[in-house]
């Protein structure tokens, strides 16, 4: 029946009948496959009985109105909003302190750590036994002026 009247209206034979026996009862599609005597016009008809509000006017179908799902492109866009609210000012300024903090320390630490290699490379030079070549002689008095001042 379908077939015949596409036929009618478009002149040739209907060739997507694979795809439509597999969407015709998904839910995006199931309003389309519904007759057309069922369906009302969206105009409305001016009557003598305009006082009706618009809020007493139903839904042309006569049912409940069936919810579309969510598109491709809404969803993905859904999935990349950010899970929680943006932080208020005073938060974010809170943990900008504190990574300026920790910040610190570890710069702190780090010249801390490099000292203490200095002090163990000088101690190790002068408790060697054996003569020390030029470039240690040199290494050594570097790091004890390093010290000093």
């Amino acid at each position: 029946m379908a077939q015949e009247i596409y036929f009618n209206d478009h002149k040739q034979k209907f060739t997507m009948e694979h795809a439509w026996l597999e969407l015709r009862y998904d839910q995006k599609w199931l309003g389309a496959s519904t007759t057309k005597d069922k369906v009302k016009s969206k105009r409305r008809k001016v009557d003598s009985q305009t006082a009706q509000s618009s809020s007493s006017v139903q839904d042309g179908h006569g049912e409940e109105a069936m919810t579309r799902p969510v598109g491709v492109k809404a969803a993905k866009g859904k999935g990349k909003k950010p899970v929680r609210k943006q932080a208020t000012l005073e938060e974010e300024e809170k943990e900008r302190m504190e990574l300026k903090n920790i910040w610190e320390i570890k710069q702190a630490d780090f010249a801390n750590k490099q000292t203490l290699n200095k002090q163990k490379l000088l101690d190790s030079l002068v408790t060697k036994t054996e003569p020390l070549t030029e470039l240690e002689s040199a290494l050594k008095i570097k790091l004890i002026t390093e010290f000093l001042v």
